[in-house]
């Protein structure tokens, strides 16, 4: 366990108690998060597809296991209460939902998500019974905890091909009912529909930036409600699209991309500033 776990959790506990909104980038391995914590950020979150595709997998090809090891290394990187992606909780029973979230206190992580989406090839979303029932087992796990260990329920449905945001917020009622600290529904389209998620939910309520509305500013999402940013793989996949935009510019035999390239010690600044 890390020792420092308690106080990390009561700070990252008083960032959703407000009053302000705040952002929580998501690193892919222990460079980036360093980076993130000499920027400033008060807290982090892992991104399971980042992660993935560091490793030359896509997302949700990593198992429970390897990832947790992967969120122990973020922790260990900074001195920031730190959050992580944990898919469906790695299996479709309440009890792996429970289980994966005793296993991840462990690992020094002061929160973690939980979602709806069965992480199937099928695109499944989870039936109602079952979703409620696996966020009230995670509720659980968390609880069980000495430290307030933040879970975030997210209801998939308008990534999944659901773009029904009446079932969406009957779960994300549902999943405050059931015990979860955090709301967080992926994709919403609009920030009306933002407002809306958040004027009906009584708990913080998380929006990601990169998959829908980009055009939205923080100002305006707070305004809206919403208590946290997130920012999913978007930054690892700003990163890999550079690396891919910098690698075509060499085929054809051009370097300009170096002019944009962080400097030595600009990387060293952020690094070296925690």
């Amino acid at each position: 366990m890390n020792h420092d776990q308690p106080g990390k959790a009561e700070a990252f506990a008083a960032l959703h108690a407000g009053p302000e909104c705040f952002v929580i980038p998501n690193p892919w391995d222990i460079g980036s998060a360093r980076i993130l914590a000499g920027m400033g950020f008060k807290a982090l979150a892992t991104t399971s597809a980042g992660y993935a595709f560091s490793r030359g997998r896509l997302d949700s090809a990593i198992g429970r296991d390897e990832m947790l090891a992967h969120a122990g290394e973020i922790v260990a990187a900074t001195p920031l209460p730190v959050s992580a992606d944990l898919e469906n909780g790695y299996g479709d029973a309440p009890e792996d939902a429970g289980e994966t979230i005793r296993l991840a206190a462990r690992t020094g992580l002061v929160g973690a998500s939980i979602e709806d989406f069965s992480g199937g090839g099928d695109g499944r979303v989870y039936d109602f019974n079952l979703a409620v029932d696996r966020i009230e087992a995670a509720a659980a796990a968390a609880r069980a905890q000495d430290f307030p260990f933040a879970l975030t329920a997210r209801a998939e449905n308008f990534i999944r091909g659901r773009p029904d945001l009446d079932d969406t917020i009957k779960r994300l009622v549902a999943f405050e009912a059931a015990g979860a600290d955090v709301l967080y529904a992926p994709g919403l389209p609009t920030l009306d529909a933002i407002r809306t998620v958040c004027q009906t939910v009584g708990k913080p309520v998380n929006v990601v930036m990169g998959i829908a509305g980009s055009a939205m500013t923080t100002a305006q999402l707070a305004d809206a409600g919403v208590r946290r940013i997130s920012l999913g793989s978007a930054l690892a996949r700003a990163a890999l699209g550079s690396l891919m935009a910098a690698a075509a510019e060499i085929q054809d035999g051009s370097y300009s991309f170096t002019e944009n390239a962080a400097s030595f010690g600009d990387i060293a600044v952020h690094m070296q500033g925690l």
